[in-house]
């Protein structure tokens, strides 16, 4: 159950952000194993002069990505993987005029602990216990 919020400089197309959420869901569920359907994507898009790097705002598209996973339940080379193509897609899709991302463009990955987050009114801890045990 990730959610992934972007924050894109400068404002871009709306047409773009189906396709955005499209792509970094179907990452998310490749490369993490997470399930598309439960998988929010909120995209803010601001000014050029609102997302300041070093002090000041920058020409050149930017874009830092956001998401949450449940502590624990990625290996740090899935997280990589994430981060690689996922700034990936994000150049793809965000570089404009064969500009590149800013080099500030950041993919951060939060991990929290199961007790500390859900949907559907019940945590992530909550949800596991809910879940049938495999019988070995």
């Amino acid at each position: 159950m990730p959610t992934l919020r972007l924050q894109v400089a400068p404002l871009l197309n709306p047409e773009r952000y189906a396709a955005l959420g499209a792509a970094l869901t179907r990452i998310t569920a490749q490369v993490l194993h997470k399930k598309a359907e439960v998988t929010a994507v909120m995209i803010d898009d601001l000014p050029a002069a609102r997302y300041l790097v070093g002090g000041r705002d920058t020409a050149q598209p930017i874009a830092c990505l956001e998401i949450s996973i449940t502590a624990g339940t990625n290996t740090a080379e899935e997280k990589s993987q994430f981060i690689r193509e996922a700034h990936a897609e994000l150049q793809r899709q965000l570089g404009t005029s064969g500009q590149s991302l800013h080099e500030a463009s950041y993919v951060i990955v939060r991990e929290l602990p199961a007790s500390d987050w859900g949907y559907a009114g019940l945590t992530q801890a909550a949800r596991r216990t809910l879940q049938p045990v495999a019988m070995t």
